[in-house]
């Protein structure tokens, strides 16, 4: 079998076997098959595309390139959730609590932020003490103890992806729905739990910017989770406009709590319920409609955040800022941004005010980067809200005075303010499961102050 007969099979459109793809997989990561074959193959996928079964059998071998984990030590049936990444998407720290209160384990291996999206690891970090490189033996009586537990993800997790995306990286072949598929799901199939749920992000701050490549995107994954024998299911969400007002580790984390004390904003309340709701449905523990009463119930009853607050403890981190959320570090230096004309922000760039936010010191442009935990962006007006000059749009974060002002030239040329109010938008598209599309009416609609 030669790298060269591969590369032209797909270059003419042809399907290949499950055999070749292990070859491929196994000498690239072995370092038999060079960097430029593998660019070539990339690019011959982004042009043809893969089918169903195809992508199927390389996210298998993918994640079985380096460590699978193997949670059978964790009682029960393990659900894990994932989402595309986006601005404010603190969903975790409100959905995990949630499900693992109503008696779901969740086992949850989550990254670090890079670019204009936030990472769940940083996010937990900023409470002084939290551990999320623990031993696989510590994170299996966590999960057991109190129903949850994050950690970093191991270092020899899916090396194949690692090396793959490097090369996706700087060939242009980033946006190919096959390649973003195995690259998601390797890593979650490798994480092991029985379930997993989807959260797809659409829009201008998600990595799909339209509906229907979202959709595309969340029926290529469910079909490798479903054929994979893991139940799996995904939901389409907006993420035209930031998720929430807070953006920033700390920042974030406070506005979470919030919401598991039922005073957070409605849109991250509302698709934290619709999440956790298909968790519980996945585990089996009622239909659709009572789940979503189940999760707003634990929310009502303090037995969610009780569940947060028993997992930072568990993990070395100091419970005292759940229940005291003041405690969390403010930043030094605080700027308003303010409208300069009258009218309805019709429009919010998110990826741009994203990137604001690491002007800010929110986020990282690499990996090594260093991110100051108070640092970040709060909302004060969103989309579809009336503005008139001089009101705050929005309040800048910052640890050094000398980073407000290219943040706020930033966050300032994202919002497009008009004279008319802008359409409502819906919170949740569609649900994605292995039967089909079916398109959501969560009651949330965003921009309906107009």
């Amino acid at each position: 079998m030669r790298m060269y007969d591969l590369i032209e099979s797909k270059k003419r459109g042809n399907a290949l076997s499950k055999e070749e793809i292990a070859y491929m997989v196994q000498g690239f990561v072995k370092g038999e098959i060079p960097d430029y074959q593998m660019s070539a193959m990339l690019m011959a996928i982004y042009f043809q595309g893969m089918e169903d079964r195809e992508i199927t059998d390389l996210t298998l071998e993918m994640a079985h390139s380096g460590d699978m984990a193997d949670l059978s030590p964790i009682e029960g049936i393990k659900v894990d959730k994932h989402s595309t990444g986006g601005v404010g998407d603190k969903t975790t720290l409100v959905v995990g609590p949630i499900v693992a209160s109503l008696g779901v384990k969740v086992a949850k291996m989550s990254g670090r932020g890079l670019g204009h999206t936030g990472g769940t690891v940083d996010k937990l970090e900023s409470i002084p003490g939290f551990r999320t490189a623990i031993p696989m033996e510590e994170f299996f009586h966590i999960v057991n103890e109190t129903g949850i537990a994050v950690i970093g993800q191991s270092g020899n997790m899916v090396p194949a992806d690692k090396k793959l995306y490097a090369l996706r990286d700087v060939t242009a072949t980033v946006d190919s729905i096959p390649l973003i598929a195995s690259s998601i799901m390797s890593k979650k199939l490798a994480a092991g739990s029985d379930a997993i749920v989807l959260d797809v992000k659409t829009g201008s701050g998600a990595f799909m910017k339209d509906l229907d490549s979202s959709i595309r995107l969340a029926e290529k994954m469910v079909s490798i989770g479903t054929m994979a024998g893991r139940k799996c299911c995904a939901l389409i969400t907006n993420m035209d406009i930031p998720l929430g007002h807070e953006i920033g580790n700390s920042l974030e984390m406070q506005e979470a709590i919030a919401t598991l004390r039922g005073e957070g904003p409605e849109d991250l309340a509302g698709i934290s319920i619709e999440l956790a709701a298909n968790m519980l449905y996945m585990a089996g523990k009622g239909g659709m409609e009572e789940c979503r009463r189940m999760a707003r119930q634990s929310i009502l009853d303090g037995s969610a955040l009780r569940t947060l607050a028993a997992m930072v403890k568990s993990q070395g981190g100091d419970e005292a800022y759940i229940f005291e959320p003041k405690r969390f570090r403010r930043a030094e230096y605080t700027l308003e941004v303010k409208a300069e004309k009258d009218g309805y922000i019709t429009h919010m760039d998110t990826e741009a005010i994203g990137i604001a936010s690491v002007l800010l010191g929110a986020g990282r442009s690499r990996k090594e980067d260093e991110i100051d935990c108070s640092a970040g962006i709060t909302l004060r007006k969103k989309y579809g809200d009336p503005v008139k000059t001089g009101d705050v749009l929005a309040e800048l974060h910052a640890g050094k005075e000398a980073l407000l002002t290219g943040a706020r030239d930033k966050f300032l040329s994202a919002c497009l303010l008009g004279q008319t109010p802008p359409k409502p938008e819906p919170l949740v598209y569609a649900r994605v499961t292995a039967e089909g599309v079916e398109k959501m009416n969560t009651g949330i609609i965003l921009g309906r102050k107009c």
